[in-house]
């Protein structure tokens, strides 16, 4: 779990001139682990904002296991490598996609904002409204099949197979 984020490419605009894996916690600059420790000590959701291409260079499932460990629930990017989206939603993590045209740039956003995700149906791949600080837009939900739609409702894959394995006995 610590090592998370960690990759010194990786640059976290909320922690500028840092490398690795890093962000602004209570003001301070602090590994991404203890940050997101201390917001599951306090019931805090995480979300990741992110580019384009987002999971291309990873190393596949547990570039989405680390996250889920760490209390990501949503990932909101411009645009996803496509096994890594699928690997998101096995491990229960939302994978939300910007509409053409948009990004957090062009939106305005930081980082800093508190997301609340409205609208999710279970529509395959469904939109979604995000509010986020003083900007309100549309994204894209990417549970791309019925069967990604099940997946993350149960929580990911694991626990929709041991739910569908007790319930067939």
């Amino acid at each position: 779990m610590r090592g998370t984020f960690a990759n010194v490419r990786l640059r976290n605009q909320l922690a500028p001139d840092t490398e690795g894996g890093f962000t602004i916690h209570d003001g301070r600059v602090t590994p991404v682990y203890d940050a997101a420790m201390a917001c599951r000590a306090a019931g805090v959701p995480l979300l990741v904002l992110a580019g384009k291409d987002y999971g291309a260079g990873s190393s596949r499932d547990w570039a989405a296991k680390g996250p889920a460990l760490l209390g990501v629930r949503a990932v909101l990017a411009e645009s996803f490598e496509r096994i890594h989206r699928s690997n998101l939603v096995g491990m229960g993590i939302l994978p939300l996609q910007f509409l053409p045209g948009d990004s957090a740039e062009s939106l305005g956003l930081s980082g800093h904002e508190t997301f609340t995700v409205t609208g999710l149906t279970g529509a395959v791949p469904g939109m979604v409204t995000v509010h986020a600080g003083h900007a309100t837009f549309r994204a894209t939900a990417r549970l791309d099949t019925p069967r990604e739609a099940d997946y993350y409702r149960h929580g990911g894959i694991m626990p929709y197979v041991v739910r569908n394995t007790l319930h067939t006995r």
